[in-house]
């Protein structure tokens, strides 16, 4: 990876298979979300709910690539390499949401969720 760099070039598998990644790659380990709770009163506290995980790219229509087998991913393991050394794992994961593709530009937008722990981010040492 390329020294002092921390965000740009990123690269994405599922299941072993590489897609191409336009960009617009996200994610979020999905731990706890806090809502503050307030009453007539004043503010009271706030309250911890679960959150769900996710990973989401921008993806290149590629002429091999078929479109329909993304609404059919369930328990795949989806691997991100990012610039600044970062490698996101998403394991058990599951495509959620539309699988649109915008033709002008030869792109989709996908998103695949988890259940609590699946994604995970480790720092290269």
């Amino acid at each position: 990876m390329a020294d002092n760099a921390n965000s740009g070039i990123a690269y994405l598998s599922i299941n072993g298979v590489s897609y191409r990644v336009v960009g617009e790659l996200t994610y979020d380990p999905g731990l706890i979300e806090r809502e503050v709770t307030k009453g007539q009163d004043g503010v009271h506290g706030f309250k911890l709910m679960p959150k769900v995980p996710f990973m989401s790219a921008n993806l290149r229509d590629s002429g091999g690539l078929r479109v329909a087998d993304f609404s059919e991913m369930e328990n795949v393991t989806i691997f991100a390499q990012l610039i600044n050394g970062k490698t996101v794992t998403g394991r058990n994961m599951a495509q959620v949401g539309e699988t649109a593709v915008n033709t002008e530009e030869g792109t989709m937008s996908i998103r695949w969720e988890g259940v609590q722990g699946s994604v995970v981010e480790d720092v290269a040492a």
